[in-house]
């Protein structure tokens, strides 16, 4: 794509995120969104996110990794660390406090920064020994780091311990949110059409294949399994700020990796449109059937779990299985061809008779 091109997508990105984020966020006038709408749809987007970039080492990479939501908590509690310890310092730099002024956005970017960095060592040390082995030694070992990062969060009381992190500025906005999730989709998906993403596929395929063909399997997985948590510390650290006041590690244990696992294999493992579309299905589902709650106690979580099994029974490669969405795509599958041609040579061997 020319670099005009590319500058003037960035552009049109940058000025639609600042007209939605203005909207829910203030409102236009009169017209303004609904704050519980609003939430959903906010957490819709950082759920993006950590699908998309969990897609990157289960779905193009062929990995299982179960402890996702270890990375996102390490990414949270460091980025709101950084702001709540350190963020008037950074403000004071451009003026205004972390909540409100242009140095508000210096925070962001240095909160997210921070999340991203902490987020991917920890997967780096994580991976390099682990991520040598085949099998499903990766599943094991993710899930006891989520486990073990959970415990030492509990007894750090500069962090807030059990209690949670009760100090946590509530920074994030919608701006922030869908930019990160818009950011996340870009670089997964120039992974995926990369030769890093074509030696990804390759590894996923067949292992010892791909290390007979000279590729560096350990090297290449270790990338994509940083990158992966990196881009998860960045949602922990949006959530972080959002949501959670506390921030609770209780709230980031073995259910929400599994959660997000969920949402990656509804939409389709591999593809980065099903993660996206799996996200979404799986954070406004559970919402749109709130209603069954007031007549029904308990009827919500039944529906949604039977949504969920019908859906899996019937569609197992899920929504969108391994294809992506695009303009090309949407051609092929709306355009009419008309009656088919007749075979070469139809013509001919007619006249003949």
């Amino acid at each position: 794509m020319p670099v005009g091109r590319k500058l003037f997508f960035i552009t049109l990105a940058i000025v639609a995120l600042a007209v939605l984020d203005q909207l829910f966020e203030r409102g236009f006038g009169d017209l303004r969104i609904n704050p519980y709408y609003a939430r959903i749809v906010s957490l819709a987007g950082i759920n993006i996110t950590l699908a998309v970039s969990l897609t990157l080492i289960n779905g193009l990479a062929g990995q299982f990794s179960i402890g996702h939501a270890g990375f996102m908590a390490v990414g949270g509690y460091a980025g709101t660390y950084l702001t709540v310890y350190h963020g008037a310092a950074i403000a004071s730099f451009l003026g205004g406090t972390p909540l409100e002024g242009p140095g508000s956005v210096l925070v962001m970017i240095a909160s997210l920064a921070v999340a991203a960095c902490a987020a991917g060592l920890a997967g780096l040390v994580v991976g390099i020994p682990s991520l040598r082995l085949r099998g499903d030694y990766l599943a094991i070992v993710t899930l006891g780091f989520g486990e073990i990062i959970r415990v030492i969060i509990l007894n750090i009381p500069a962090v807030g311990g059990a209690t949670g992190f009760t100090a946590a500025l509530p920074i994030t906005s919608f701006f922030w949110i869908f930019g990160v999730a818009l950011l996340t989709i870009v670089v997964v998906r120039n992974i995926a059409t990369s030769t890093f993403g074509r030696a990804l596929g390759a590894i996923r395929t067949d292992e010892i294949a791909a290390e007979a063909m000279g590729i560096q399997t350990t090297r290449y997985k270790v990338a994509a399994f940083v990158i992966s948590s990196a881009l998860a510390g960045m949602a922990g650290a949006l959530w972080g700020q959002l949501f959670a006041n506390p921030l609770n590690p209780q709230n980031l244990n073995f259910v929400k990796s599994i959660e997000v696992i969920i949402m990656i294999v509804l939409g389709g493992l591999g593809s980065i449109t099903g993660a996206v579309l799996g996200a979404t299905t799986l954070t406004v589902l559970p919402e749109a059937l709130r209603t069954f709650d007031q007549q029904f106690p308990g009827l919500r979580m039944v529906l949604y779990a039977l949504l969920l099994i019908l859906l899996m029974i019937y569609r197992p490669q899920g929504i969108m299985g391994r294809r992506e969405l695009s303009f090309a795509w949407l051609r092929r599958s709306t355009r009419d061809d008309g009656p088919a041609a007749p075979a070469a040579g139809a013509g001919k061997d007619a006249a003949d008779g």
